[in-house]
C-alpha cells in the first residue's frame, strides 16, 4: 500500500472517529476502543495488490457509522413514541380529576408540570430524529458502497465510468449487465430475506470469478454491472459464460429449500466516444434479449 493510501485511510479512520463522538449525546471511552478495534481489523483485512481495497476499507467505515447512526434513530423514535404515550395518559387523569369535580389543585399542578416536561423531551427527540435523517440522506448520497452485497454501487459506476470514458484512448474493457431471473417470484415464494441472501450469494460468485483490476457494481435491485478489463471479446465472453454456469449450478439452502437460481446476462464493449450512458444502454439492450429468449443466456451487443 502506498503512503498516500495509508494517510488517506488514517484520515477516514479520524473523521469517521469524530462523526461517531458527534452523534452521541454522551460518548464513552469504551465506544472508542471499540472503534478502534473494528479499524484494526478493517486495516489488517486489506490487500495490497487489491488496487479497491483501500476503498472498501474507506467506504466499511462510512457504512459502519450509517448503521450507527440508523440504530440511533431507531432509539429516539421509541423514546418519543413512549413519551407521547404517557403524555396520553396524563392528559386522561387530568380530564378524570376535573370531571368529578375532585379538588386536587396541587396535583394537577404537578401533573401540569409533567406535561410540560414530556412535550418539551418530546420536540427534543423530534428534532434530533430530523438530524439523524440528513446524516443517514448525507451518507447514503455519498457512500460508493451498497451496504447489502460489500460491492459498488451505482454512484460508484457512473463515477468509474465518467472517468474511464474521459480518457483521449480507449481502453479495452468489457461491460456486463447480469440480472437474476424470477427475481420477484422467488421473493414471493421465498421472501424478502431470502432473496437477500440471493443478492449475496451472487455477489460472492461474481468475486470468485473476476480477476484483479475487474469491478463489480450492483447497477440496482437484482442487477449487477461487472467491467472486465484487458480481455479481447473471446476471453470476456467465456467469462460471462463461467459466471452464468457458476450461478445455475450452485443452489441456495435457505429454511431447508434448495433455491434454483438462473442469471440473464448482456455483454458489450467499450468503443470510442462512447459515454457511461451508451455504454450502459448497450448492455442493457443485451441484457433484454436475454431476458426476450428465454433467461439463463448471454448476449452481445458490441456496437
Amino acid at each position: 500500500m502506498e503512503k498516500n493510501d495509508l494517510k488517506a485511510l488514517i484520515e477516514e479512520i479520524y473523521e469517521n472517529l469524530l462523526e461517531r463522538i458527534d452523534a452521541e449525546e454522551n460518548a464513552t471511552k469504551s465506544q472508542v476502543v471499540n472503534y478502534l478495534k473494528d479499524a484494526i481489523d478493517v486495516v489488517l483485512n486489506i490487500d495490497d495488490k487489491d488496487i479497491d481495497s483501500i476503498e472498501h476499507a474507506k467506504a466499511a467505515f462510512n457504512n459502519s457509522y450509517k448503521e450507527l447512526v440508523k440504530q440511533s434513530l431507531i432509539s429516539y423514535k421509541n423514546t418519543n413514541d413512549k413519551f407521547g404515550e404517557l403524555s396520553q395518559l396524563n392528559e386522561q387523569a387530568l380530564q378524570k380529576c376535573n370531571d368529578k369535580h375532585i379538588d386536587l389543585k396541587a396535583l394537577t399542578t404537578k401533573f401540569g408540570e409533567i406535561q410540560s416536561h414530556m412535550t418539551d423531551e418530546v420536540k427534543k427527540a423530534n428534532q434530533i430524529i430530523s438530524e439523524l435523517s440528513e446524516k443517514i440522506k448525507t451518507l447514503e448520497e455519498t457512500t460508493n458502497l451498497d451496504p447489502l452485497t460489500k460491492v459498488f454501487n451505482r454512484r460508484a459506476l457512473i463515477s468509474y465510468l465518467d472517468g474511464v470514458c474521459a480518457n483521449k484512448t480507449t481502453p479495452l474493457m468489457h461491460a456486463i449487465m447480469l440480472d437474476i431471473d424470477n427475481f420477484k417470484t422467488i421473493n414471493d415464494t421465498y421472501g424478502h430475506i431470502a432473496g437477500d441472501k440471493i443478492l449475496i450469494f451472487i455477489s460472492n460468485i461474481l468475486r470468485k470469478t473476476i480477476k484483479e483490476g475487474d469491478k463489480i457494481f450492483r447497477f440496482g435491485g437484482e442487477e449487477f454491472t461487472v467491467i472486465l478489463n484487458r480481455n479481447d471479446d473471446e476471453e470476456s465472453e467465456a467469462i460471462a459464460n463461467r459466471i452464468l454456469k457458476l450461478i445455475s449450478s450452485n443452489r441456495l439452502v435457505y429454511m431447508g429449500e434448495n433455491i434454483l437460481v438462473t442469471a440473464s446476462i448482456g455483454m458489450t464493449k467499450l468503443i470510442q466516444n462512447d459515454t457511461p450512458d451508451t455504454l450502459i444502454s448497450r448492455a442493457d439492450k443485451a441484457l433484454y434479449a436475454s431476458k426476450h429468449n428465454g433467461k439463463n443466456m448471454v448476449s452481445k451487443v458490441m456496437r
